[in-house]
């Protein structure tokens, strides 16, 4: 009876053992890694391979998605990853429209959403949908703060604005231009194009013709040079601010000898040797740009970090979570929505997350630096 007794704790160790082997947390990512915006979606995708595929007990399915850049898509996407696939969370998608877009379904399934994009649209004014979506990139106006100290140590006192047409240009948009008014300067051009143009001749045109001391172009990746070298090109001779939707390899092998002397406020990777070594976040950056060159053969555009952080902050949470649901269940799902929103002080590559009720990004000013392009190249800005 003894030995049956021991047979049968035996057997339940090596069935709670494989049970736990099989336990699977399922995790759907939504890039653009093709269409207007794969400069960003690409890292993004790329990143996926780097993320950890086992979180304590837990081994993790990542299920990657491409949606050509078309918010349709993306919809449909986010649609098929709940119901076919029954993830846990998923990160994505790539383009500002895109996550504004699937918001509502990832609320009304209770799946918790990590956003990789910059408008701060997605988690703010914070509400009952909202409260299910994580931003893992810097908020507008921690990036807007940066660039108008910097216009105003400047002296700039009239600025014109060109932005992509959509919630990205929007936001940026209402968030520089109270800070503008705030700090004396005055918006005297307000344009807009769509991330798909070949050509913003007129609006550059009306930029040129107010004469603004500065320009700021609020766009995200490609997209961002058109209105740069167009400005360049016919003539414009001041100061040219870009958002971190710049912050990319591309944008400096696209804009080449035009985009010299931009400057903007992004994350420290992109100089990251002049950076602190007693930085927290150095040192993960460091490492997470060395696993992607040897990966892929390539530095990664800050576009790929904001998808390993979201790693980082799901490999936080996903522990806690456990403890009190098994993944596949809506009671895992809500309870690793509470633990993201628990997080504080998670050093990741961009900074430092600190995540409240009201908060759904985190960043603080230890998530920006302000840079800029000389001799072909990015450096911290004077």
């Amino acid at each position: 009876m003894k030995m049956l007794g021991i047979r049968l704790a035996l057997s339940g160790l090596v069935l709670a053992a494989s049970l736990s082997a099989h336990a699977q947390v399922k995790i759907g990512v939504v890039s653009s890694a093709t269409g207007p915006t794969a400069l960003v979606g690409i890292p993004q995708k790329n990143t996926v391979a780097l993320l950890p595929a086992k979180i304590g007990d837990l081994n993790v399915e990542y299920i990657a998605l491409d949606d050509a850049s078309d918010p349709t898509a993306s919809v449909t996407a986010v649609k098929k990853l709940i119901s076919e696939q029954n993830v846990d969370a998923i990160i994505g998608p790539s383009g500002s429209p895109n996550a504004m877009g699937v918001i509502q379904f990832v609320a009304d399934a209770g799946v918790p959403l990590l956003a990789p994009v910059g408008t701060a649209a997605v988690v703010t004014p914070m509400d009952d949908k909202k409260k299910w979506v994580f931003k893992t990139t810097q908020n507008d106006d921690i990036i807007a703060t940066a660039l108008v100290e910097h216009m105003v140590r400047k002296g700039v006192k009239t600025v014109g604005f060109i932005g992509v047409g959509d919630p990205y240009g929007e936001n940026w948009y209402k968030v520089f231009s109270a800070l503008a008014d705030k700090n004396g300067m005055k918006i005297v051009a307000n344009e807009r194009f769509q991330r798909q143009d070949a050509s913003v001749t007129g609006q550059s045109l009306k930029i040129l013709g107010a004469a603004p001391d500065a320009v700021l172009v609020a766009a995200a990746g490609g997209p961002a040079v058109l209105p740069h070298t167009t400005l360049v090109e016919q003539g414009y001779k001041g100061q040219i601010y870009q958002t971190h939707g710049a912050a990319l390899p591309d944008f400096l092998k696209l804009g080449g000898k035009k985009v010299e002397g931009t400057v903007l406020a992004a994350s420290l990777m992109l100089v990251l040797p002049e950076i602190a070594d007693n930085h927290p976040s150095k040192k993960i950056a460091a490492d997470y740009i060395a696993a992607y060159e040897k990966a892929h053969g390539t530095k990664p555009a800050t576009f790929g970090a904001n998808v390993f952080d979201a790693g980082l902050l799901l490999q936080q949470a996903i522990p806690a979570a456990a403890k009190v649901a098994k993944p596949g269940t809506k009671e895992f799902r809500a309870a690793l929505r509470d633990s993201l929103e628990q997080t504080r002080e998670l050093v990741g590559t961009q900074g430092i997350y600190n995540m409240s009720a009201t908060d759904h990004s985190g960043f603080d000013e230890r998530g920006r630096v302000l840079i800029a392009v000389r001799d072909g190249g990015w450096t911290l800005a004077k």
